[in-house]
């Protein structure tokens, strides 16, 4: 046939997230030559320029937020009958995988891989009812199962959650190591004098990342600590919302909202601390950068323990009291850790996108000779 394994990679949208961002990490480090990755998608993303220019196809149907239940049945229906030479579709819609991994099934895709990179669902109770019907055809249709960490198998495969490869959120470490010149051209860039604290936080503004109770804690800190800002990367549905907040408690001119960028490894070295209040998570990437940049990062104890890479910097509390995240800032501004971190450290913890992407595809290619066989590697080393 030629040409190299083209692996199919199933999103709601390549806006940056952290599922997305671990394709896309694994995406610019594969050999196209064996492996390319094409995506089936609903919406635009801001990765779609680069993906395109790495030589990935780009397909798209309409999401069930659109046509409904029977209207997206119908549309996988449709797009597995016409792309069936696939060999391997990766699913990363958590438990709405069941859907595309049926469809995927039914039209004899060999390979279909479910993917968690969660521990809960987004939504109201009748959203969380649909998708944990959506979700019953994953073990029963998967061939393969991957997780970001144990507690996202778990949550996402249940009883068949021992099966799952634990594939961690591997990143190019080399490219997030302090650099005190990079951050003195982002403060400057921002008018920021060195002085300023900066706390920081990236992710989408949805319920999940706790945006307002992160917008409190920053208020009541900003009482202690009149010259700090808050820059918060990122977009999403209840921007506006928090944008609205942030006025209303007169700090517009002390957040700055960045919206989406690609420059997160020179954002974080002009950060002083990583806010991360999640309500869930699988376990998030920009975590794993910002310890990467040795920042402290103080986030809530609902985020796993397998997120600490072992160098001091993270801090958990729950997501009760905001004095005591105050306290936590205060006590980590006064320390004034040096932001040099072991530049192996997150190679020997298996975040070294490299060494991930090498094993992924082996695996790929492995996976892209069988037909329809459970095949299951051990990645917890990775």
């Amino acid at each position: 046939m030629g040409g190299p394994l083209r692996v199919l990679h199933v999103v709601v949208n390549m806006n940056r997230g952290g599922a997305e961002t671990l394709i896309m990490n694994l995406y610019r480090n594969m050999d196209r030559s064996k492996v390319q990755f094409d995506f089936l998608t609903c919406k635009e993303g801001v990765f779609d320029k680069e993906i395109l220019e790495l030589g990935g196809k780009i397909h798209r149907i309409p999401y069930i937020s659109d046509v409904g239940h029977f209207g997206y049945v119908k549309a996988l229906k449709q797009f597995f009958e016409e792309y069936n030479s696939y060999r391997i579709v990766h699913s990363h819609l958590d438990k709405m995988s069941g859907l595309v991994l049926r469809a995927a099934s039914k039209a004899g895709i060999p390979v279909r891989i479910a993917h968690s990179h969660n521990t809960q669902s987004e939504g109201g109770v009748a959203t969380k009812i649909y998708k944990s019907y959506s979700g019953k055809y994953i073990n029963s249709h998967a061939t393969n199962l991957f997780a970001c960490s144990n507690v996202a198998a778990e949550w996402l495969f249940g009883q068949n959650s021992k099966e799952a490869n634990i594939l961690k959120n591997g990143i190019e470490y080399d490219k997030f190591l302090f650099s005190n010149d990079s951050r003195n051209e982002i403060r400057k860039e921002f008018n920021i004098n060195d002085e300023t604290l900066v706390l920081g936080h990236i992710g989408r503004f949805n319920h999940q990342k706790n945006h307002s109770f992160l917008i409190d804690v920053f208020s009541e800190l900003n009482e202690k600590v009149q010259n700090s800002v808050l820059i918060l990367v990122g977009d999403g549905v209840l921007r506006s919302r928090i944008e609205e907040k942030v006025k209303q408690l007169n700090l517009a001119n002390k957040v700055l909202f960045l919206g989406v960028r690609q420059d997160i490894n020179l954002l974080l070295q002009a950060f002083d601390i990583f806010i991360f209040p999640s309500l869930h998570e699988g376990l998030p990437v920009t975590l794993i950068e910002a310890q990467g940049s040795g920042l402290p990062c103080i986030i809530s104890n609902e985020i796993t323990t397998e997120a600490d890479m072992g160098a001091g910097l993270i801090h958990s509390l729950p997501l009760t009291r905001t004095e005591h995240w105050v306290e936590k800032i205060m006590e980590q501004v006064k320390l004034k850790k040096s932001r040099k971190i072991r530049g192996n450290l997150l190679s020997q913890k298996g975040y070294d996108i490299k060494n991930t992407a090498r094993v992924m595809q082996v695996s790929y290619l492995t996976l892209g000779e069988k037909r329809n066989e459970k095949i299951n590697y051990i990645y917890s080393n990775v």
